[in-house]
């Protein structure tokens, strides 16, 4: 795979009339990442994706995808993404395996014995007309077909949508899987544990602004300590300033390595004691609210 940027936004704007779906988007994408973004409906996430895809001119600025414009050279831009949309429409004369084998003869990519090895693991009756599947059914074969393009780039715009919770879990792990091969992984999402286990960055999207980048690794070494103290202490470790909750509990904020946390909590008088990730809802909720 090559080292340059595979997905590069510039002031990426889209208008309609007098509104602003997408405003002056600046993003860079690297190179085997997987990125999230993340918002509410109407944020301004599947404009974007759509942006970046050159289905839509953009008012202003500019995407390209492996080093070509979205819009100007909307057909090699295209030859370098694998896309599932959030709103999915297939040919429904067709079974599984006919439009997958359909849709890879477009790339000029013959299926491999992959295919059906990806069929056992979402549980897909791969043989099985269109017409008789359900939603979340269909959404798993055009999930395979992306899942099996061999190209540097994959855009999925809410693609977890009609799957249960098993499901979720197995493409989560594709994912991760395409990110070891090299592809670089970027999808929309409002699902704020999905993009925490699989991304190594998220950027949060507010009424088409993007608002806050997060690289998720620095993210996951945050704690929230909170616990019952015998005696309360002045300060946290390294003197971390406290809260005192209404229910009595002392709660703080600890960034760094477990071993000085535990040892300080150890010459402590605790009666109580909960320690969990920091998370990224409370970063989500700074800029929406309780809209998860």
């Amino acid at each position: 795979m090559s080292t340059a940027a595979p997905v590069v936004s510039e002031a990426l704007t889209k208008d309609y009339g007098h509104f602003r779906a997408l405003d002056a988007l600046d993003l860079t994408i690297r190179p085997g990442e997987v990125f999230g973004l993340l918002g509410p409906n109407g944020s301004g996430k599947s404009t974007a994706l759509r942006l970046m895809l050159g289905f839509m001119r953009p008012t202003a600025g500019h995407v390209r995808i492996g080093g070509f414009d979205s819009w100007e050279e909307s057909v090699q831009a295209r030859q370098q993404v694998a896309y599932l949309p959030g709103e999915l429409r297939l040919y429904e004369n067709m079974t599984g395996r006919q439009i997958i084998r359909f849709l890879a003869a477009l790339r000029k990519a013959p299926l491999g014995p992959d295919v059906d090895r990806m069929a056992k693991r979402f549980d897909i009756e791969i043989d099985k007309p269109l017409t008789q599947m359900s939603s979340g059914m269909k959404r798993k074969v055009a999930l395979l077909s992306v899942l099996l393009a061999p190209v540097p780039v994959i855009i999925l715009d809410e693609p977890t949508n009609t799957l249960d919770p098993t499901m979720r879990d197995e493409l989560l792990h594709q994912l991760r899987e395409a990110k070891e091969r090299g592809q670089t992984v970027l999808f929309s999402s409002h699902v704020l544990s999905e993009v925490e286990r699989v991304c190594d960055r998220v950027g949060i999207l507010q009424r088409g602004k993007l608002v806050h980048l997060q690289d998720m690794a620095e993210l996951r070494e945050g704690r929230i300590v909170r616990g019952r103290f015998a005696e309360p202490p002045a300060a946290g470790p390294d003197g971390i300033s406290l809260t005192r909750l209404p229910d009595g509990f002392i709660e703080f904020n600890h960034r760094g390595p477990l071993p000085p946390l535990l040892e300080w909590l150890s010459r402590q008088r605790v009666s109580d004691l909960h320690i969990e990730p920091a998370g990224l809802g409370p970063i989500y909720h700074r800029y929406h609210g309780n809209e998860v």
